[in-house]
């Protein structure tokens, strides 16, 4: 080979060698696991609470006479052998748990107590008036306005899309919140369609 020549490739190995290098550093160096994606804040800010209609399963370890399934009434206590009555209406299936735990502990040594909900039944919305098909829609997810109205086959064509309420009871009290279709359908006031609570009703003129 002439020195020409020589010399025109000489750069061209060194670029070769020097690539050769950085590819076999790269497959050495560690990979880095991507972080796991954060939990939702629905799931950090708490969990399921009870209502009225659930169906718990309620067991305490090694008494066979204390398992038993136990139905929230419409008062939102249930009963529970040993126990008397407990409130469970708007409680977490862990404060449920202590409760019974405290109370059998008097009969039952350091007991080990599992409460879980076996048939959210008391999970349910209402959808009446102006909609293709009204009635009773369970959830077991946040469920808001809009979606409410999507379960209940949409509205009709006689409905007052700007008159919509939505009726919740809070104890022995009941308050009527507006509900205007045609502003969260321009992406104005947003905020009024709110994530429906177990036992709402929205009510379609």
């Amino acid at each position: 080979m002439s020195k020409g020549l020589r010399a025109a490739a000489w750069p061209l190995l060194v670029g070769l060698l020097g690539l050769a290098a950085a590819v076999e550093a790269a497959s050495d160096a560690p990979v880095t696991a991507a972080a796991p994606a954060a939990a939702p804040a629905a799931l950090e800010a708490g969990g399921y609470t009870v209502n009225p209609g659930d169906i718990l399963e309620i067991s305490i370890w090694n008494e066979k006479d204390l398992q038993k399934q136990a139905m929230v009434r419409p008062d939102g206590y249930f009963s529970f052998p040993l126990t008397g009555d407990i409130r469970a209406e708007g409680r977490s299936i862990e404060e449920i748990r202590r409760e019974v735990g405290n109370r059998v502990a008097r009969f039952v040594p350091e007991p080990v107590v599992s409460v879980a909900v076996v048939d959210p039944k008391g999970s349910k919305v209402y959808v009446l008036g102006q909609v293709n098909r009204p009635g009773e829609f369970p959830i077991n997810r946040f469920v808001d306005v809009v979606q409410a109205l999507s379960m209940a086959g949409g509205t009709t064509p006689f409905a007052q899309l700007d008159s919509i309420k939505i009726l919740r009871r809070e104890g022995t009290t009941q308050q009527a919140i507006s509900f205007s279709y045609s502003d969260v359908a321009a992406g104005r006031r947003l905020q009024q369609n709110i994530v429906l609570k177990p036992g709402d009703t929205v009510l379609v003129p």
